[in-house]
């Protein structure tokens, strides 16, 4: 199949693939299933990047009442729909394409569970904080699926979720500077995508199989996590009779010492102590704590 134009000027040092992993399935929350491919035995940290979770889940299994501290959470909606609240009081829901950016900074504790019936899938990221932003105060940024910046050229759809791509920019602010992008390739298409020298990058394919770094590197299929080395984008090709999606997500490091217990994420073993402390007893952050229960936990008896 003839190969379609490159969607943007050549790299002059396109990135490769360092390490690939498959990401299997493993029981999460309550019920759930995730295949995590950053944030397993193998890959505990990818700076910035804590935790790459493709979550499916269908009632009444979810993720029930959970604190989180020093970090972000960014869910992805793929199919259905997720009902997320919070102690402060904020709650809604992620719909089909639908993107959360939650900062949980000093402290939050939420649930998230299925809103729809049948079977839930996403996204959800983990970015790490730098020192500096660890214990501000909590926010959110949600941007609803038709909202969300979105570009196409020969034969290339790609939704912003942050950062930029074809001409698109996502309006979401990064404190740890991101970029995060659903990239489509149609048959035959070539993609030439720029990423900041400096930062860390990876690749996890969703659907279809595409070849990646290299035009004569062998083919890699859905729920494989692909770390890229060093360079100044990534270069791939869909050269099969299929669609092709993927993520491509980058991140500056941090360069940080890290401690984390948990759903806390901090620098020194001496905070995630004090982190604890703070939970236990309401403090500093998760006052809210003490006499709140999600209506989905009280349902299930948590």
């Amino acid at each position: 199949m003839p190969e379609k134009e490159s969607s943007c000027a050549g790299l002059k040092e396109p990135r490769l693939v360092v390490r690939k992993f498959l990401a299997r399935p493993q029981p999460e929350g309550v019920g759930a299933v995730v295949r995590r491919s950053i944030g397993r035995f193998e890959l505990r940290y990818f700076d910035p990047f804590l935790v790459l979770d493709e979550f499916s889940v269908t009632a009444p299994a979810g993720f029930p009442d959970h604190p989180h501290r020093g970090f972000e959470t960014v869910t992805y909606m793929l199919q259905g729909a997720v009902k997320h609240e919070d102690f402060d009081g904020h709650k809604g829901t992620i719909g089909p394409g639908d993107i959360q950016w939650m900062t949980a900074g000093r402290g939050i504790v939420h649930s998230e569970m299925p809103a729809a019936q049948g079977t839930q899938k996403g996204l959800q990221l983990w970015i790490n904080l730098s020192s500096k932003y660890k214990m501000i105060e909590p926010r959110y940024q949600e941007i609803s699926s038709k909202d969300i910046a979105e570009a196409a050229k020969d034969g290339i759809k790609v939704r912003v979720i942050a950062g930029e791509a074809l001409g698109a920019k996502s309006a979401i602010y990064t404190r740890t500077p991101t970029m995060y992008l659903d990239f489509t390739l149609e048959p035959g298409a070539h993609l030439q995508q720029p990423i900041p020298g400096s930062w860390n990058a990876f690749v996890y394919v969703l659907e279809g199989e595409g070849i990646f770094g290299r035009s004569k590197s062998s083919p890699v299929n859905a729920h494989h996590l692909l770390l890229l080395g060093p360079g100044d984008g990534l270069e791939a090709w869909n050269k099969s009779s299929k669609l092709l999606r993927f993520i491509l997500v980058g991140g500056e490091p941090l360069s940080e010492p890290l401690v984390q217990f948990g759903p806390f994420v901090m620098n020194t073993q001496e905070e995630i102590d004090g982190t604890i402390d703070d939970f236990e007893n309401y403090r500093n952050g998760f006052e809210k704590a003490r006499h709140w229960r999600s209506e989905s936990g009280l349902t299930l008896g948590f």
